[in-house]
């Protein structure tokens, strides 16, 4: 049959035998010095006989561009020849040239992770940025207590860290147990085989147990402060139900109170109220140098602060007085300066020079006298009591949401706060995806209406190049509402666990970060032995009591980077 006669036949189109005899045909006109070329070596066994003219075989699909290449330019990526695998057909050859320069150019499944040296760099290869000064603190034996909440924590160590999974059964519901009945756990300082240590597995478990209210297994309740879009879209059946938002609000307010009782009892160390606004901190009396029980609320706005003296409530702002006080020294310092310079002035111009000019004429331009002088000062508008008010409270209004806005409770107006809060009306929202929801309670020991919880600990691996050679890192992760009990604790785990070295990156819920200022400076060191007979039976180990008795040192900051060394510890804030 002819060919035109085929139907849907194209006279271009060649089968791969015509092509591969076509491409020799072109080869032998292009290059003549292949007739030159040696002969090639003999086939292998049980392989066709080739023309004693006849070049290498060439892939046919690797260039369909036959024309000749100009000298010096760039040739393609070539192999030598691979023989095929035993027992396979000769003709495989060309598939071999085809795929081993794919083979070649495929990029790695992970790459591999530049030369790093610190846990900083190696966060930035996983993803994790953080951000942390450059000038670290001196080792100490202990870090200071850090009151601010963390939303997560990355240890790191060069040892691994396989005590950490994969708890038994009768390890985790010991765990359990030893929380519940606040039992003291002491580890050696080193542990030779930190995975066969069941009263180390035991002791992380118990530290990750927290307590929270409400409870909403399908909400994520912390933090509230910015959650809008996480909680929007999911179930909240008592948004539009009145009598349902009732009763949540009387069953948080029954939770709240119980809270505040073994507070005072000194049954609790500290607990938080987490509202979609505001974050308030309670301490029991004894901790952070306080011999009263104090309350800190931050971020707070005019409107709020209106309402709590309305009620009664006492209360200071520590870091504007704090910031008063220091103006108040720098002028007295001027002052003296200022009299000084007068004393030089005199001594000056009894001696024939010129006095310089007094500070008078500052007060007479602030004055109005230059008004009568101009014989304007009756078309002139003074300004009036309201004025000078709106001028006054010009500055307490910019500090709304900001950290120089924390607030200060101490001693029985705390009570008074309490009370307030549960009355509050602007305490829960009235608009959005968190309307009706009651605030969080957080707390380190069991309540009434708690419910238990427990961090979320996972192990991740990596590898880093350090000195031109590849070491394994091996990190554990904490996620959750992690409180400044479980910071010390597991940090006292780790000592022992990884032998006195590992590093850890912290990251800090921002509202909360106020909380590490200092309450009162001046008030007098409080006695160890008193604080711990006192909080003897507040659940926390002694020395994280003793840690969290200390007066705060971080002001408005918090430690966002934990490193140990030699059993030493650093840190940056």
């Amino acid at each position: 049959m002819a060919a035109a006669a085929v139907p849907g036949y194209s006279p271009g189109f060649k089968k791969p035998p015509a092509t591969l005899r076509l491409k020799r045909k072109r080869l032998r006109r292009s290059d003549p010095a292949a007739a030159a070329a040696p002969a090639p070596a003999p086939p292998p066994c049980g392989a066709a006989p080739r023309g004693p003219s006849a070049p290498a075989r060439r892939n046919p699909f690797s260039s369909l561009d036959n024309a000749p290449r100009a000298a010096g330019s760039p040739q393609p990526l070539e192999r030598a020849r691979r023989p095929p695998p035993a027992g396979a057909s000769p003709s495989a050859a060309p598939f071999w040239q085809l795929l081993e320069p794919v083979c070649e150019n495929k990029p790695a499944r992970r790459a591999e992770p530049p030369e790093r040296t610190n846990i900083l760099a190696l966060t930035e290869a996983l993803h994790l940025p953080v951000a942390v000064p450059e000038v670290p603190s001196l080792p100490s034996h202990e870090f200071p207590a850090d009151w601010s909440i963390k939303t997560r924590l990355l240890f790191m160590s060069s040892k691994p860290f396989t005590w950490a999974e994969h708890l038994k059964a009768q390890e985790e519901a010991q765990g359990f147990a030893q929380h519940c009945r606040a039992t003291e756990t002491n580890l050696p300082q080193s542990i030779q085989e930190p995975k066969l240590s069941t009263e180390l597995r035991c002791a992380f478990q118990q530290s990750l147990v927290y307590w929270l209210h409400p409870s909403l297994p399908w909400l994520q309740l912390f933090p509230r402060i910015g959650a809008d879009r996480r909680i929007v879209g999911k179930a909240s059946p008592w948004s539009q139900d009145e009598a349902l938002q009732q009763a949540l609000m009387s069953d948080w307010s029954v939770s709240f109170t119980s809270l505040y009782n073994l507070l005072k009892a000194k049954l609790c160390p500290y607990f938080y109220v987490c509202t979609y606004q505001f974050t308030v901190l309670f301490r029991a009396a004894g901790l952070a140098g306080s011999d009263v029980i104090t309350a800190l609320v931050s971020p707070t706005t005019r409107g709020l602060r209106e309402a709590m003296r309305n009620e009664g409530i006492e209360f200071s702002l520590p870091l504007v007085e704090e910031s008063r006080t220091r103006k108040q020294n720098n002028s007295e310092v001027n002052l003296e300066t200022e009299v000084a310079n007068s004393l030089e002035v005199g001594n000056n111009t009894e001696a024939g020079g010129e006095p310089a000019p007094s500070d008078d004429d500052d007060d007479d331009d602030e004055s109005f006298s230059w008004l009568e002088e101009m014989g304007v000062q009756d078309e002139v508008k003074k300004p009036d009591t309201i004025s000078i008010k709106l001028r006054k409270e010009k500055h307490e209004v910019q500090m709304d949401h900001k950290p120089e806005s924390l607030a200060l409770v101490k001693g029985t107006n705390t009570f008074t706060l309490l009370n307030f809060l549960i009355n509050c009306k602007s305490l829960v929202a009235v608009a959005g995806p968190q309307a009706g929801l009651p605030p969080t309670l957080l707390s380190p020991v069991a309540f009434r209406g708690g419910t238990m919880q427990t961090l979320k600990a996972r192990r991740i691996n990596a590898k880093a190049r350090v000195h031109s050679a590849y070491e394994d890192i091996f990190s554990l992760e904490i996620v959750g509402p992690v409180m400044p009990h479980a910071l010390h604790s597991l940090t006292m785990l780790l000592k022992a666990a990884q032998r006195g070295a590992f590093s850890a990156v912290l990251y800090t819920h921002e509202p909360t970060a106020v909380f590490n200022t200092n309450p009162d400076s001046s008030s007098p060191a409080l006695n160890k032995e008193t604080v711990h007979k006192d909080l003897a039976t507040c659940g926390l180990h002694p020395k994280t009591l003793e840690q969290l008795s200390q007066c705060p040192t971080l002001g408005k900051a918090s430690i966002r980077f934990l490193e140990m060394k030699d059993y030493a510890y650093t840190w940056k804030s």
